[in-house]
């Protein structure tokens, strides 16, 4: 919570107040930092609700690789190289995979 008050420039008391709806109506600039901040996209953001069905729940090993990616201090542009790598490791597998069928 700290962090997402630092980032939206807003204190963490008014963002605790926003949370635990003591303040029902903050100011779309503000409900806009914070949407930013949290990577949400402001209509989402507002209407939480309205996707409801589409939603999928995590699966816990992502969440656990997404944890060990965070503490490793990798930033969001970082990701776009670990992605190269798996997609380099899958094209291995397949072409290994392939390699031992003409044997």
């Amino acid at each position: 919570m700290s962090e997402v008050a630092k980032r939206a420039e807003i204190s963490k008391s008014y963002l605790s107040s926003i949370e635990r709806n003591l303040n029902p109506n903050p100011s779309l600039q503000v409900i806009k930092r914070i949407a930013a901040v949290l990577d949400v996209d402001l209509d989402a953001f507002l209407n939480p609700d309205k996707k409801k069905g589409q939603q999928h729940e995590l699966d816990p090993g992502l969440i656990e690789l997404a944890t060990i990616l965070k503490e490793s201090g990798v930033n969001k542009e970082e990701i776009k190289d670990y992605k190269t790598l798996i997609e380099f490791i899958q094209w291995r597998k397949l072409k290994s995979r392939k390699s031992e069928g003409k044997k």
